[in-house]
C-alpha cells in the first residue's frame, strides 16, 4: 500500500506509558465540529444506537468515517472528538457512534453491550450504504472500538461479504486479544484503570436495571473487583456466553484478523499498560498483506501525545495518522 507511516515522538514530559495514557484521556481537544445531526440506527429488533453525524456539503462524494469508542466511552470521548475534528477538516463526513447503552442511551434497548458486538457497527455501516447511498465508508476504532472494527472487517472478509463501499479500517490500541488484555488489567501497576472500568461498568448495570425493572439482578455486582469478574458474572450470563473465557474467545478480533480484506491500519504502543497483542495475533497481522501494524515504543493506551507545532498540529499523532491513512489512495 502507498501509505507511509510516520515516526511518533512523545511529548518530552510524557514519555512513560501511564503518562501517555492519562494525558490522552484527560487533555481536551479543540472541537470545531458543526452541530451534529443526531440519528438513531436500528441494530436489532427492539434495539437502537444513537450516532452524532457531521455531513460535508456533498456527503455522497466524501469519505464517511465511523468512529467507535472504547469500553465505557461514548461519542464524547476525547479521542473521538479529536479524530472527528481532523477527519472533518480533511473534508470527510464523520459519524460518532455510541455503542448501545453508552452516552446516556440506556433506554434505546433492553440489552447490555460488550466487546464483541461488531454487528452493531456493521448495522450502522450498512444503513449508511443502503439508505444514504454513501459509496465511501471507513471505520476507526479505539481500544474496544478497535476490536469491534477489526472483528467486523475480519468477519466480512471471512464470509466474502466485504462491501465495496468499505474502503479502509483503522484501530488504535485495539483489544484484539481480550482475555490477555483483561488479565493484564489486574496487574498491580494497572489497578487504577481496572478500578475505573469496574466502577463504571457497575454503574451502567445499575442504570440499566432502573430502566428495565426485573431484567437485571444487581446483587450480582457485589464483590466484583476485576473486569474478568464482571465478565464472568454479568457479561457472560446476560449476553449468551458460557463464561468469561468463552466470551473472550468468541468476541476477540484476533480470531478473524487473517481474513481482513480491506486496507487496515493498526496502531499499538509497546508501553500500553494493559493491551496485549499475543504472538499468534502478531503472526496473523504480519501474514495479511492488507494490514499495516504501526508499533511505537511509547504512546500508552490511546495516548500518542506528541509535541504540538505552529502549523496547527495539536500533537495527537494517532488521530492524525488515521486521517492520513484514510486520505491515502489505495489500489
Amino acid at each position: 500500500m502507498p501509505f507511509t507511516p510516520t515516526d511518533f515522538k512523545p511529548h518530552r514530559l510524557l514519555v512513560g506509558g501511564h503518562a501517555q495514557t492519562l494525558a490522552g484521556r484527560f487533555l481536551p481537544r479543540r472541537d470545531a465540529l458543526p452541530p451534529a445531526d443526531e440519528r438513531l440506527f436500528s441494530v436489532e429488533a427492539g434495539v437502537e444506537v444513537m450516532c452524532r453525524c457531521h455531513w460535508q456539503a456533498d456527503r455522497r462524494a466524501a469519505l464517511t468515517v465511523i468512529v467507535v469508542h472504547g469500553l465505557e466511552g461514548s461519542s464524547e470521548s476525547q479521542y473521538v472528538i479529536g479524530t472527528a475534528n481532523k477527519a472533518w477538516a480533511a473534508g470527510m463526513n464523520v459519524v460518532r457512534m455510541n455503542m448501545r447503552n453508552c452516552g446516556g442511551t440506556e433506554m434505546l434497548g433492553p440489552t447490555l453491550y460488550h466487546s464483541g458486538m461488531s454487528g452493531d457497527v456493521g448495522a450502522v455501516m450498512r444503513a449508511l450504504i443502503t439508505d444514504d447511498k454513501l459509496a465511501h465508508v471507513a471505520l476507526a476504532g479505539f481500544s474496544m472500538g478497535g476490536n469491534l472494527a477489526l472483528k467486523l472487517a475480519g468477519e466480512l472478509g471471512r464470509d466474502r461479504a466485504t462491501p465495496p463501499e468499505l474502503r479502509a479500517v483503522a484501530a488504535v490500541s485495539p483489544a484484539a486479544d481480550l482475555g490477555a488484555s483483561a488479565d493484564a488489567l489486574s496487574l498491580p501497576s494497572n489497578r487504577i484503570y481496572e478500578w475505573h472500568f469496574v466502577r463504571n461498568l457497575k454503574r451502567s448495570v445499575r442504570r440499566k436495571a432502573l430502566a428495565f425493572p426485573g431484567r437485571y439482578d444487581v446483587s450480582r455486582l457485589a464483590g466484583l473487583r476485576s473486569v474478568r469478574d464482571f465478565d464472568e458474572h454479568v457479561t457472560a450470563p446476560y449476553s449468551g456466553f458460557a463464561n468469561a473465557d468463552d466470551y473472550y474467545f468468541r468476541a476477540a478480533a484476533a480470531r478473524v484478523i487473517e481474513h481482513i480484506a480491506v486496507p487496515t491500519l493498526i496502531i499499538h504502543a509497546a508501553d500500553d499498560p494493559f493491551i496485549r497483542l499475543l504472538p499468534p495475533t502478531r503472526a496473523a497481522i504480519a501474514a495479511n498483506p492488507h494490514v499495516v501494524l504501526e508499533e511505537t515504543a511509547h504512546g500508552g493506551h490511546c495516548g500518542f501525545v506528541g509535541e504540538a507545532d505552529r502549523n496547527g498540529y495539536d500533537g495527537r499523532w494517532a488521530e492524525r495518522e488515521i486521517v492520513r491513512f484514510f486520505a491515502t489512495p489505495n489500489p
